[in-house]
């Protein structure tokens, strides 16, 4: 059995930068003398090769640490543990908590999120642990239909995935009550083979919530079966009085009636036919339609084109292309055609049908060289813009937030009204259909263009253009108003109620 394990001596060591080795220490090792019994020992050994294989070098060194410390903590308050096994995990989190006030760490820390807000996480060490315990827990071999936290992978049924956004699992552990988290799984898995995932998963995120005030207000209801008429106005009374971890009531109760109405499907359950009325469903709020003024589309890009080339590209042809952020990142690398002389690129629309659009010389020479870059990166890939974790998957939102996101913080980039930018990139599709408006272009075009099937989202555009239309005239009408006001000074008093009209102030 291995008693320590120098980072110098792991596959990869000699790949790293000179700048990378120096960071992580010519005596940075895991030494698991530190633990003195010997089962234990061995499954913290398969732990540490499991993260070695896992996980880059520079990721891992700060975890040597985090093994340090919960290696003292084993020292103190469980020498006489054998296995990991040994205590319940509950007990384990407990005892390290306690361990931790003791020693003066904390159990928490302020992470400032992408938009400069301070979120409060908990400790690594206490992450870390649960990282080693879930590692070490004995596999489950029931079906995956049964289990608690479901592996989307492993499920026996197709599911429409989301490519940009990172849905792995499904946990239904915070449904407390037995019955309703079984359920819940039933209704969930009908779902699955029609919805999206994320819809899913915000009906998973409502389930969760409804159980929390079950177990709040309403411990004796454990099934959908006890659910009636009384009881949901009451739940949604709490949703709109007293719970304030949701903005979006009018999502979330739609996404709560439509689990509801799965699982009384699925269960035979008459009590949930019929049950919501069309009056619970509060109206969507009206969204502002919003664009970016030319001033800050050029504040913008001044910063946008000096981050790494491919970020970079990716940005700048989403806005000439004023496609959806999820149409950018998943355009294919053979997505580029020339017909007759004319460049055209097919988006393959996530939420809609795909459709070929014509562009510019300038913009397919841009996205030729993104494919290009790609391909000497990484070799023959599906997606233009790739996960650098998974090449055979696209670039995912979060990833491309984040980093846009770091660079308008540290620019102190802010919009006309003096407000930091957030992260808009549905506003420059806003801004992309509205220029196609100030050019006078025909609806059906428009609509083309946008890869919208109906013209019913164009009248927004047009309103757009000339509200801003209207606005930026509005200092010119005015001095246009105090010149003809000057001009009529000293006319006779018939005059005057041209002076009083309101199109002149």
């Amino acid at each position: 059995m291995t008693e320590i394990i120098y980072f110098m001596d792991m596959e990869g060591y000699g790949k790293l930068t000179e700048h990378q080795k120096k960071y992580i220490g010519k005596s940075a090792a895991f030494d698991f003398r530190q633990i003195q019994a010997e089962t234990m020992r061995k499954e913290m050994e398969s732990f540490i090769q499991h993260r070695l294989e896992t996980t880059a070098l520079v990721t891992l060194r700060p975890e040597m640490t985090r093994y340090n410390h919960l290696c003292r903590f084993i020292q103190k308050k469980g020498k006489h543990l054998q296995s990991f096994h040994d205590w319940e995990r509950e007990v384990w989190i407990k005892k390290l908590k306690a361990w931790m006030l003791e020693e003066g760490l904390p159990l928490t820390f302020e992470r400032k999120g992408i938009y400069g807000t301070d979120n409060l996480m908990k400790s690594q060490l206490i992450g870390y642990l649960e990282m080693v315990l879930d590692y070490l827990k004995p596999e489950d071999t029931r079906a995956e239909r049964e289990k608690d936290i479901w592996e989307l992978k492993q499920l026996d049924i197709p599911y429409r995935e989301n490519l940009i956004k990172n849905y792995r699992t499904l946990n239904f552990t915070k449904i407390t009550q037995d019955q309703l988290r079984e359920e819940t799984k039933k209704g969930i898995y009908l779902n699955l083979q029609d919805e999206a995932i994320s819809s899913v998963s915000k009906e998973l995120t409502a389930m969760r919530r409804f159980s929390g005030y079950l177990k709040e207000r309403h411990p004796e209801v454990q099934s959908c079966k006890s659910m009636d008429r009384e009881l949901l106005e009451d739940y949604l009374t709490y949703l709109k009085t007293e719970n304030t971890s949701t903005k979006h009531l009018h999502s979330e109760i739609t996404r709560f009636r439509a689990i509801l109405e799965s699982i009384g499907k699925v269960l035979d359950y008459p009590n949930l036919e019929g049950l919501f009325l069309n009056r619970d469903i509060p109206p969507t709020p009206k969204a502002e339609f919003k664009a970016y003024s030319d001033a800050e589309l050029k504040r913008l890009n001044t910063e946008i084109v000096k981050m790494d080339e491919q970020m970079a590209r990716l940005m700048v042809i989403h806005q000439m292309l004023g496609t959806r952020i999820s149409d950018t990142l998943t355009l294919q690398t053979d997505c580029l055609t020339q017909k007759d002389g004319e460049w055209l690129v097919q988006i393959r629309q996530i939420k809609t049908q795909n459709y070929i659009k014509p562009v510019s010389a300038e913009i397919a020479a841009l996205i030729q060289k993104a494919i290009d870059d790609t391909a000497e990166r990484c070799g023959t890939t599906q997606y233009i813009f790739v996960d650098g974790n998974d090449n055979s998957r696209p670039l995912k939102y979060n990833t491309v937030q984040s980093r846009i996101m770091r660079m308008i913080q540290k620019k102190d980039l802010r919009d006309d009204n003096g407000v930091r930018f957030g992260f808009g990139t549905h506003m420059y599709r806003h801004t992309y259909g509205m220029k196609l408006t100030e050019m006078h272009l025909d609806d059906w075009t428009i609509a083309r263009l946008l890869g919208h099937n109906n013209l019913r989202n164009v009248k927004y555009y047009r309103k757009m253009s000339n509200q801003l239309l209207a606005d930026e005239t509005r200092k010119a009408r005015h001095q246009l108003s105090v010149r003809i006001l000057q001009c009529i000074d000293g006319w006779e008093e018939e005059y005057e109620q041209v002076r009083q009209d309101d199109c002149l102030e």
